[in-house]
């Protein structure tokens, strides 16, 4: 576990325990919450595994729909999210379920939960990844990370040697690869992982076609009022590294063929990755251009009154596999952590020396 994994579950521990989060959550919690998640299935993640945290189990899925209910907020779908937003009309607090990139868990263990509620949910489908070839090469670094006990690569030019012989060094190994390469071109990122796959013998081809939703599977959770399906690009490259009209032929390509797939408009989208070195103000202004209802980040924070106004760089809460205890849901839909975060965030920029 890091350093800020530790921090960071301190800290939202405190709060809970304190109670400051229920004395804050009325200044804080604005009017409603986007979460994000990834995967879901039975099989708790190895420690010895970088991306255990983008999977959570189903029973901690049914304890984060719980939590929201008890923490007084609304479950709705985007579509109903954004029409509070554009009418002003908020209500009681909503809550919003988002999944990213299309795996086949969301169908399988995923929707039967919220089926079973009757509650709805939406799904970012990257195109390439429903054909069955896209490039899932987080999840192969992942593999390959697993599977050795030291790596020697070149990273910026500099040469180094990277123990992964405990979870924790294999953790920092992932993230200091992973780190760089979503500093450099997506195609060349891709080849560096597809390279190292290579030297261990793994084929990260399989990925997609394992993990991902194929068009039938799409179509079937589509057809399903409860669910919407948006839109996440075709390749799920870095949409501010492309050229402008690279990204928005990744944009309008990828709703296009999601509106063919499953014969329903497409109206919402999800940016790759979703941080601020990934989309800014060209990719939100292009997003709305097209006719876009909402885009949704993985800025953390919660929904308040000025986002109708941001319709298309909405902030979301992440659902972390790292941190599946119903306090930490609790702590986080009262958007206290988000608050004194900014906080600190203000004072270390203020206190930063003037070069």
């Amino acid at each position: 576990m890091s350093r800020r994994t530790t921090f960071l579950k301190a800290m939202l521990s405190a709060l809970h325990y304190s109670g400051a989060d229920a004395m804050i959550a009325p200044l804080t919690r604005g009017i409603g919450a986007i979460l994000v998640l990834h995967q879901v299935g039975p099989e708790k993640p190895s420690s010895l595994e970088p991306n255990r945290i983008l999977r959570v189990t189903p029973d901690f899925l049914e304890q984060v729909i719980t939590q929201v209910i008890a923490s007084g907020f609304e479950i709705v779908s985007l579509e109903e999210a954004h029409f509070r937003l554009i009418e002003g009309n908020y209500g009681k607090p909503f809550v919003c379920f988002t999944f990213d990139d299309g795996y086949r868990d969301n169908l399988e263990y995923a929707y039967p939960i919220f089926k079973r509620h009757n509650l709805p949910f939406a799904v970012y489908v990257a195109t390439e990844y429903a054909d069955g070839y896209g490039d899932l090469w987080w999840l192969a670094l992942d593999k390959v990370v697993v599977r050795v006990e030291a790596l020697s690569v070149k990273l910026g030019g500099v040469q180094r040697r990277l123990r992964c012989d405990t979870p924790a060094s294999k953790d920092a190994a992932f993230q200091a690869i992973y780190r760089w390469l979503r500093s450099i071109d997506e195609a060349d990122a891709r080849a560096f992982v597809r390279e190292l796959c290579d030297s261990v013998g793994f084929i990260p081809e399989d990925l997609c076609a394992d993990l991902i939703m194929n068009w039938e599977e799409i179509r079937q959770l589509a057809a399903d009022p409860l669910v919407t399906i948006g839109a996440h690009t075709r390749r799920h490259y870095a949409l501010a590294k492309l050229t402008l009209a690279e990204a928005r032929a990744e944009i309008v390509e990828s709703v296009r063929r999601l509106e063919r797939e499953i014969g329903k408009p497409c109206w919402h989208f999800s940016y790759p990755y979703g941080d601020e070195a990934s989309a800014g103000p060209r990719e939100f202004d292009l997003v709305k251009e097209l006719g876009l209802k909402t885009g949704v980040t993985t800025r953390n924070g919660l929904i308040h009154p000025r986002h109708e106004a941001e319709l298309t760089a909405l902030p979301r809460v992440s659902i972390d596999g790292d941190y599946q205890k119903q306090r930490y849901v609790k702590v986080l839909l009262s958007g206290a952590p988000f608050a004194l975060l900014n906080v600190v965030q203000r004072a270390s920029n203020s206190a930063s020396p003037v070069t």
